[in-house]
């Protein structure tokens, strides 16, 4: 699912020629290749905002984010941290915020445990499981605690565990993963669990009838239903640049692919660009909540 990452956000360097003539000052990895001596060294940023809005035609917010960043940067060498995670409470069911909220807080805080404190402890070490077992021990953790705090209840889950040049990303339901990009591309990394997709994959729906089905919203994976549970888990080298975007179906669902695109690309900050997002849901009706956690990524 991510291989095309690295081409989607990746730089291409104008290469001169023999002949040309060129006068420019070396940049620094320039000057390391050189010299062999590393004066400095720019670590990964993120860049975050988030948005969360009740929307127009809702009483309550059953959608929950978190969005939590950091930069370990020390001697023996730096990386950046970041977790985030967007959840939407299942309508319908008993809960919903209560679900999502638990869900939030429990994979968030399971995350840390596994992640973070063995980074930043006493003897910091790397943690003795992969990026990959984590996120799915930690999803299964979540499902466990929304079952306990909201019976009957549900909620979908999108989840980016980044630490260094490593990421992971957890779903389950219709909450959405994008990437994208500068040059107009926006591609959808996750897919959504639910049923009237999964008759489209069949061949038993066309993406015009989906798009307008009156169970289009009914999922057969969330987090909180039933015993067991089975969800996507994608591992990939971090991109060099570019966007990564978590968002419930209260932004997807009514706002065109290409206007998201059009309105991260234009906006000068990740958090003008979430407060354009919630903006144009609502002037898109508003039928449902919203949350947008958008992280740009940049050396």
């Amino acid at each position: 699912m991510f291989d095309f990452l690295k081409r989607l956000f990746g730089r291409n360097r104008s290469i001169p020629q023999r002949g040309d003539a060129v006068t420019a000052e070396l940049n620094q990895e320039q000057q390391w290749e050189i010299t062999g001596q590393r004066t400095g060294q720019a670590l990964q940023k993120f860049w975050v905002g988030t948005g969360l809005d009740v929307g127009r035609r809702r009483e309550n917010n059953e959608d929950a984010l978190l969005a939590l960043q950091a930069t370990l940067g020390v001697e023996s060498g730096g990386q950046p941290l970041g977790i985030f995670v967007v959840s939407d409470g299942m309508g319908g069911h008993r809960s919903g915020e209560v679900a999502s909220e638990n869900a939030v807080r429990a994979l968030g805080n399971y995350l840390i445990h596994k992640v973070y404190e063995p980074l930043l402890g006493p003897n910091p070490h790397p943690a003795e499981e992969s990026l990959r077992e984590i996120m799915e021990a930690g999803i299964l953790h979540a499902h466990n605690a929304v079952k306990r705090s909201a019976p009957g209840g549900g909620c979908t889950l999108t989840a980016a565990l980044m630490v260094g040049s490593q990421m992971v990303i957890g779903h389950l339901g219709d909450s959405r993963a994008y990437a994208v990009e500068k040059d107009g591309r926006i591609t959808v990394l996750t897919k959504d669990h639910t049923l009237v997709n999964r008759l489209q994959e069949m061949g038993q729906l066309t993406a015009e009838e989906a798009a307008i089905h009156p169970q289009k919203s009914v999922l057969y994976r969330a987090l909180g239903q039933g015993d067991a549970i089975t969800a996507d888990i994608a591992t990939s080298t971090l991109p060099a640049s570019g966007a990564l975007l978590l968002c419930s179906d209260g932004l997807w669902g009514f706002v065109p692919e290409e206007d998201i695109e059009q309105i991260i690309n234009a906006a000068a900050t990740p958090e003008l660009a979430c407060q354009h997002l919630v903006e144009a849901a609502n002037q898109a009706g508003g039928p449902d909540n919203i949350a947008v956690v958008l992280v740009r990524l940049s050396k």
